[in-house]
């Protein structure tokens, strides 16, 4: 069985909170607890998240959407591709939990373990 990811993080690519799901699960499950209590100008992602419930919530709270697109939209929005381009600081934090052996062998048998690894993995890169 596999676990998904989904992270958010600030404008320097620093983890601010996770959320774990199953593999088989859609990404935008995890979204709304991930996002909530969280304040923020815009929500860089990429078109796994492209969904209407997303983008209304987004919307609501006044944030830019710059999330890539799904080209089979029926009605495509005009995205900033300047903001966009620094969504690579999110695949960066991705890569550097891959330097840590336990999280890249994704060795820990149980959520608990498994999110504190990431919390400390998280803590040693901010430290940094």
């Amino acid at each position: 069985m596999t676990t998904k990811i989904l992270a958010l993080t600030d404008a320097l690519g620093n983890l601010v909170r996770f959320e774990l799901l199953p593999g088989h699960r859609f990404d935008t499950v995890g979204v709304e607890p991930l996002l909530t209590g969280v304040s923020f100008g815009a929500l860089l992602a990429d078109k796994a998240f492209d969904c209407n419930s997303i983008i209304d919530d987004l919307n609501e709270r006044g944030a830019k959407i710059v999330i890539f697109q799904n080209p089979r939209r029926s009605k495509p929005m005009n995205i900033d591709k300047e903001i966009y381009k620094w969504r690579h600081l999110i695949e960066n934090f991705f890569c550097k939990l891959k330097e840590f052996k336990r999280f890249a062998m994704k060795a820990d048998k149980t959520d608990d373990s498994f999110k504190a690894i990431i919390y400390i993995a998280a803590a040693v890169i901010n430290s940094k």
